[in-house]
């Protein structure tokens, strides 16, 4: 059994306890992804799951056989950030930086979810294919990653520039 992670073969842990998070960050010494609450509440050790968002504490590894997980460290490239790390950077979208590896994966995928028109609890017209991306939706998407510094406006300014660079 094996699974990609941030684009290189890995090997499935024999002991079938352990979970995404520790083979992440014990295994494969990915110390991007947080541990912080390890019961799925704070959302510091978000990654992508093929590209979707998933709490990797409440993951098991041998669930993910076959699939690909993209980490902080696998976004953008060698001397080039992704465009929503660079916006993290560009507008004080951290403090003490402890959440910011998960608050960052959950807005790639938040950002792909609103391309899809996917919907949200707080989405007004559940049957169009655009999402009107507001204030609202996107506090309601993000609610699953906490800051405990508070640095929500520049995050939430962040996302903002990447969505509006990303649909011109």
């Amino acid at each position: 059994m094996s699974i990609s992670v941030n684009g290189n073969a890995v090997q499935v842990p024999d002991d079938p306890r352990v979970s995404l998070l520790d083979l992440l960050r014990d295994g494969l010494h990915l110390h991007g992804t947080k541990k912080g609450c390890n019961q799925g509440a704070c959302g510091a050790c978000t990654v992508l799951v093929d590209g979707e968002r998933m709490l990797s504490c409440l993951s098991l590894a041998v669930q993910f056989d076959g699939r690909s997980i993209t980490t902080i460290e696998g976004l953008g490239e060698p001397g080039a950030l992704h465009p929503l790390q660079q916006a993290f950077v560009e507008h004080d979208g951290f403090q003490c930086g402890y959440c910011t590896p998960g608050q960052i994966c959950s807005a790639v995928a938040m950002v792909e979810e609103v391309r899809r028109g996917v919907p949200s609890h707080v989405t007004s017209d559940l049957n169009s294919n655009v999402i009107d991306f507001s204030h609202d939706e996107m506090r309601e998407r993000m609610s699953g990653n906490l800051c405990r510094c508070g640095a929500y406006n520049g995050i939430i300014d962040a996302i903002n520039e990447t969505l509006k660079e990303a649909a011109e």
